[in-house]
């Protein structure tokens, strides 16, 4: 599905991802629960469609990973912000953000 830049919804969905603070998160549903909305799929569409200029990495999935594809680059901004991270459960699984510490609420 192809969004409209210009849709009130695309411009909220931005507008809450570039206030995030350094070494904070927002899962994506709590992106559209802070809209007032279930939609967190279409947040993720936004995201893809639109987040290359806004602080993408600090929107993760719920279970504290990082936007799929893209984890060794978001490794890369949460190292510098300091943002909490949990080892994976195993060897090949990587990290995941702290959500009890990192997740921010607007």
């Amino acid at each position: 599905m192809r969004l409209n830049p210009a849709s009130p919804f695309v411009e909220a969905v931005l507008d809450i991802v570039d206030a995030i603070p350094p070494g904070r998160v927002m899962t994506y549903g709590d992106v559209a629960a802070a809209l007032g909305s279930r939609a967190a799929r279409v947040v993720g569409q936004t995201m893809a469609q639109f987040g290359s200029d806004a602080p993408w990495w600090r929107v993760i999935r719920a279970g504290g990973h990082p936007p799929i594809g893209h984890e060794s680059r978001a490794l890369v901004h949460y190292r510098a912000e300091q943002t909490p991270l949990l080892p994976g459960p195993g060897p090949e699984s990587g990290y995941r953000v702290d959500l009890s510490r990192a997740r921010w609420r607007p």
